[in-house]
């Protein structure tokens, strides 16, 4: 076990941090300065003597990763960044929370450096670092997979600060669910059982034994109680870093301690109380705390020659475990190049040069079956790919042919065959969590991964979503069963709000591709989009697969423009623009059959992505919805909330404004009007 030193010089940085966490929060008037406070010297033991972290390189592959889930917290986080030469000074921590600063209120993944994920929403951060511990584990099996336990350059470990609101949100359980069934023993979360929410003690609405649901998830559970009991309070670092030393040798369960707290503490008055959990503290407070800890009580005044001993220590620790670990990064890449290889390309976000997309004859076939074929073509193509679906695999056809589950060995079954390095994901029924733990795996830019469910229940992993989109991570979301075709299962399972609902989301691409050919083409798109999220909304119904040899219709790579005019008017320039996405593509077909008989030039436009036609060129946006042409009608089984931008003023849409039934899919389309009868009278109504 890993000796500690803790020094006088360790104890008045840890005694800098509590002042910076407590006067950055004076300064700007509001914040959350109490956990900060009295974490202090965990975030310091975590950054100056555990974690492998290099100040030069937030990118560091070798680096250990640390999610901060209690995300309010964040000068918790700031400080250490401050103290260790992590690429804050002290001006930083005077703007925090203050316009186009590095230290907003919560940590931003993308904005400030070192930030691993966006954490806010109490026990995403949970979610997410499950998946970096996951990607950890999948990302050493396809780089390294042939090297000792903990010998690998990949090996890392994942650390993680949550607080009693956390562990009150459900996607905390369902990660740590899946995390126990996932055996990730590089994982290790300090739980700050500090007994105050923003409502008081927590007693009022939970008071269960957190380690006692652990231990039942399967995981290695510990306490370190600075409370004694609530007797006297005791900063003990030594048992704190012995706990944590232990949880490391953990190999085979993920680990929590519970570390018993006073928040706030050391403050003299109101150390403990809810009124410093969210609130600025006040000047007499925080006086009377640096008068007890013996620094002056000007604002953000202190030895700073403390602060360049605490950087240069880091420093020093850093270059001796970066130099060991670029060494054996070398031989790894010297003994293995094309994984090199395969590396250097995943990093650059590139797609392989001759990356081959299945190409589907004329026919039916439903979209999520399309995409399954689709993924099982990739698999070999693309090995950084893996996903899987919340308990939905043969609904979802998430699963890619010949693939073997990313499984404890001892989980594996004779229906699901698997191995720890495996690429088929398996998130049980758990779609929140499921989101987040994309949105952790792909955080990391070494693979990239997916996971599906019913559109319908894409609801319950909204905040994840969200998540993705702010951030910026390439998640991909599999949903399938995209509206009221779902049929007899009822108006519970058939989304008609979703895709309005989904749009609305900034930074998150919304696919529905009109058939198998589109949905090959809509998956080459959104894996060569490295930079945000997408859903790709897949049909449970069989779909007409229109012949692209024939000349008639335009090919399927129009698909990665968002819109492109799939058959246009037969004579002469359109006098009517039909527009419509996913099943209903066909319909609009069918329509323009009848309405070119009766002589209506009539263009058929696909919009399987609005924010990907959004973002072409104006002059391609005229090209195919020309202005003078103002008779369009839109034609999707959803609300029609989104589509005037497109149809105009003078347009009309065909759309479902409320919910459907428990009948038929065919029933239910044609008795919502989703016919060619009903869209030939609609487009005849805005000539």
């Amino acid at each position: 076990m890993t000796a500690l030193t803790w020094t006088d010089q360790d104890r008045k940085a840890v005694d800098i941090a509590r002042i910076l966490a407590a006067d950055a929060v004076q300064s700007t008037g509001n914040g959350h300065p109490g956990t900060p406070v009295s974490l202090a010297p965990v975030a310091y033991l975590l950054y100056q003597k555990v974690m492998n972290t290099d100040p030069g390189d937030d990118k560091w592959i070798g680096r250990d990763r640390f999610i901060l889930s209690a995300g309010h917290a964040s000068m918790l986080q700031y400080a250490q960044f401050y103290l260790n030469g992590l690429g804050l000074e002290l001006d930083d921590m005077k703007q925090l929370r203050k316009q186009n600063s590095l230290t907003p209120g919560h940590p931003e993944y993308g904005h400030t450096k070192f930030i691993e994920c966006t954490t806010g929403p109490l026990g995403a951060g949970i979610s997410m670092a499950v998946g970096m511990a996951m990607a950890a584990r999948y990302e050493r099996g396809l780089y390294d997979p042939e090297a000792a336990a903990g010998e690998s350059v990949f090996d890392h470990f994942v650390y993680t600060i949550a607080g009693d609101g956390c562990m009150q949100e459900g996607v905390q359980s369902e990660a740590a669910s899946l995390a126990g069934a996932q055996d990730l023993g590089n994982l290790i979360v300090i739980y700050d059982a500090n007994r105050i929410t923003i409502e008081g003690d927590p007693v009022i609405a939970f008071d269960e034994d957190v380690l006692a649901r652990y231990a039942s998830y399967g995981w290695d559970v510990a306490e370190v109680d600075w409370t004694n009991g609530g007797d006297h309070y005791e900063e003990n670092i030594q048992a704190l870093h012995e706990a944590i030393e232990a949880a490391k040798k953990v190999t085979d369960k993920p680990s929590i301690i519970k570390l018993d707290t006073i928040i706030g503490w050391p403050l003299p008055t109101k150390q403990g109380t809810e009124g410093i959990h969210g609130a600025a503290i006040g000047e007499d407070e925080i006086n009377a705390m640096k008068t007890l800890l013996g620094l002056p009580t000007e604002p953000f005044t202190f030895d700073e020659t403390i602060v360049e001993r605490a950087r240069a220590a880091m420093a020093e620790r850093a270059a001796a475990t970066r130099s060991a670990w670029d060494e054996r990064f070398e031989a790894w890449r010297a003994a293995n190049p094309e994984r090199a290889a395969l590396l250097d390309r995943v990093r650059s976000g590139a797609l392989p040069a001759d990356l081959e997309l299945p190409v589907f004859a004329e026919g039916k076939l439903s979209t999520r079956k399309a995409s399954g074929k689709v993924l099982s073509a990739l698999g070999p193509q693309l090995p950084e790919l893996w996903g899987g679906s919340a308990d939905l695999a043969g609904s979802n056809n998430t699963t890619m042919d010949g693939q073997e589950s990313f499984l404890p060995t001892s989980r594996a079954t004779s229906a699901w065959p698997g191995n720890p390095y495996g690429r088929v994901l398996h998130f049980g029924v758990r779609e929140h969590a499921m989101g987040g733990v994309l949105n952790g795996i792909n955080a990391g830019g070494l693979s990239r991964a997916y996971g599906g469910t019913f559109f319908v229940f894409a609801d319950y992993m909204r905040p994840a979503v969200r998540l993705a989109a702010l951030m910026g991570v390439p998640s991909v979301f599999v949903w399938s069963h995209d509206s009221i075709g779902v049929g007899e299962d009822g108006p519970t399972h058939q989304p008609v709000e979703h895709l309005a609902a989904y749009r609305a989301i900034p930074g998150l691409d919304i696919v529905r591709p009109a058939d198998a050919n589109e949905t090959a083409a809509a998956w080459a798109q959104i894996l060569a989009n490295t930079d945000r999220p997408a859903g790709i909304i897949l049909s449970r119904q069989d779909l007409r697969t229109v012949d692209r040899g024939s000349g008639e219709f335009a090919p399927a790579a129009e698909a990665a423009k968002g819109a492109y005019v799939l058959r246009d008017a037969r004579n002469g320039a359109p006098q009517l623009i039909l527009i419509a996405t996913g099943s209903e593509v066909q319909l609009a077909l069918d329509a323009q059959d009848r309405l070119e008989d009766e002589g209506v030039a009539t263009r058929v436009v696909s919009m399987p992505c609005q924010e990907w036609f959004d973002a072409q060129p104006e002059e391609y946006q005229n090209q195919v919805l020309p202005a003078d042409v103002t008779a369009r009608v839109s034609i999707e089984a959803g609300l029609s909330l989104g589509w005037s931008r497109y149809v105009g003023a003078k347009g009309a849409c065909v759309s479902i404004e409320h919910f459907g039934a428990s009948a038929s899919g065919n029933l239910l389309m044609a008795e919502y009007g989703f016919t060619p009868e009903n869209v030939v009278k609609v487009a005849k109504g805005v000539l």
